[in-house]
């Protein structure tokens, strides 16, 4: 990640909490198809997940929103991931070995995927840490958040629940 865009998401997620959490329904795009590396070292596209309902939460060891959000969000995997939710928490922080600090307090169920160099916050163009992008079965992003707040889970689960009732 270039230390510019970096810059940008450090004072995006120092402002996180007055950021509204709303999403964004208006022009359905395609997610990109792109390659991810899950903290097991394996690979895997986001095209290879058609079928299911992807939550991708981007988030840094930096991020102070992220400490509330990201235990949430795994909680939501737990709670969704038997009725077809794949969530995939994709790391920004440029040394992986911030990312494992950060993982040493939050356990977590859900992928942990990495972006070191900002190739996925790219293709997804974030501005805000952390952003969120719930993907239908059909690889369409439906759903945007930038930043977190209190209502912001509700919010996810609400999407997350009408995507997983639409037929594919």
């Amino acid at each position: 990640m270039t230390r510019h865009l970096a810059g940008a998401l450090i004072l995006a997620s120092l402002l996180g909490a007055s950021l509204v959490a709303a999403p964004k329904d208006s022009l359905i795009t395609d997610a990109p198809d792109i390659t991810l590396t899950a903290i097991s070292g394996k690979t895997m596209r986001i095209a290879d997940l058609k079928g299911q309902v992807v939550l991708l939460d981007f988030w840094a060891s930096w991020c102070i929103p992220c400490r509330k959000s990201f235990p949430e969000v795994d909680a939501l995997h737990r709670e969704l991931h038997p009725k077809g939710l794949a969530v995939i928490a994709v790391n920004v922080d440029e040394q992986q070995k911030n990312a494992y600090t950060f993982l040493e307090k939050y356990p977590h169920t859900m992928t942990i995927a990495f972006d070191p160099k900002g190739a996925v916050a790219a293709a997804f163009k974030l501005e805000a840490m952390p952003s969120t992008m719930i993907v239908d079965r059909s690889g369409h992003i439906r759903f945007t958040h930038q930043g977190y707040t209190e209502k912001t889970i509700g919010q996810f689960r609400s999407e997350v629940l009408q995507l997983l009732a639409e037929k594919q």
